[in-house]
């Protein structure tokens, strides 16, 4: 669907968003389908060399015990999931520098063993690591451009470069990755026009997934004490999303579920066809704390009890890897 920047920023201005809702739905039936795919989300290590404003695993964080799987570890944990029925694995963490390429490109190939796709989370990196890891098994890769702000961006993210994060992007689009991209709202600062060049500069980009997370402020941060954003904003960024990119995979976010009890379901009815339950081990996840509650939400829901609320709203878990398939 074509819209304007103003007809952007305007539904997602708009508190009467039950009609967005049902149209964003529409919209993801007829393009995606009913199916629901599930990705199994491994946080191997809580390690960041950044130190973004809003992250509960920042470099400053001196309360957070660190730690960082081994390999055997995180090959480990990806078969078993992968034993139960997984066919995507998310290997996600900061950004940590231990895991030389040899060790990672080992670690892609075992996994890929497992006939899984597999999708990496692992922040900014040059040309030839992302080439070597293509090579070695990696389909997707994950990271969030969080706001089109420069100015925002910046003031938020210190020591970072947003160019350098938008050249990361277009190398793994470059290299034959599907990419995933994602923005947060109700950051600090932001405004709703700001959003809508978000979500327009996805649509141009031509992204294969996005998220969209809701800033939720984290203890020991220096945005602890600021507002937080708000479930019904995000779920209009993720609706208006829909709306503007009808084919792409969309997922139902963690972030929304620390919000709401039923947050995940409510974006799945807005929009939403993907839900990425935490396979990681329980003393590892506890500690991948980006912002309050989600380990609540990790903790609280096993994959028996995901699966039972997504077909509780008459959707199916889908069967195949999940991949985007382009249909405009």
């Amino acid at each position: 669907m074509n819209l304007s920047k103003d007809e952007i920023v305007e539904l997602l201005s708009n508190d009467n968003q039950e009609i967005l809702f049902k149209k964003a739905d529409e919209i993801r039936q007829q393009y995606v389908g009913d199916e629901v795919h599930l990705r199994g989300l491994m946080e191997f290590s809580n390690i960041c060399r950044n130190n973004c404003m809003y992250c509960g695993i920042r470099r400053d964080n001196n309360e957070l015990k660190r730690y960082r799987m081994s390999k055997e570890e995180i090959i480990e944990t990806a078969k078993n999931a992968a034993n139960i029925g997984f066919k995507t694995i998310v290997m996600q963490s900061g950004e940590d520098l231990h895991f030389s390429n040899d060790v990672m490109c080992e670690i892609l190939s075992e996994i890929k063993k497992f006939d899984v796709a597999i999708t990496l989370s692992v922040g900014e990196r040059t040309y030839e690591d992302y080439k070597l890891w293509k090579e070695a098994g990696a389909d997707r890769y994950l990271i969030r451009i969080e706001t089109t702000d420069k100015d925002l961006y910046h003031r938020l993210d210190p020591g970072m470069s947003w160019q350098n994060r938008y050249n990361c992007s277009m190398w793994l689009k470059e290299l034959g990755y599907e990419l995933g991209s994602g923005i947060m709202v109700g950051l600090p600062g932001q405004s709703i026009e700001s959003i809508a060049d978000d979500l327009l500069f996805l649509r141009d980009i031509e992204v294969d997934m996005a998220g969209i997370g809701p800033f939720i402020p984290a203890p020991n941060t220096p945005l602890a004490n600021e507002k937080g954003g708000t479930l019904n904003l995000a779920l209009r960024t993720m609706a208006v999303m829909r709306l503007l990119m009808p084919d792409i995979n969309i997922p139902a976010t963690t972030a929304m579920e620390s919000l709401h009890p039923n947050g995940r379901i409510m974006a799945l009815q807005a929009g939403a066809n993907v839900v990425m339950p935490n396979i990681t081990a329980n003393e590892y996840k506890q500690l991948y704390t980006l912002y309050p509650n989600k380990t609540n939400v990790d903790k609280a829901q096993s994959n028996t009890d995901i699966v039972a609320k997504i077909t509780s709203i008459g959707r199916t878990i889908g069967k195949g890897y999940g991949e985007h398939k382009k249909k405009i």
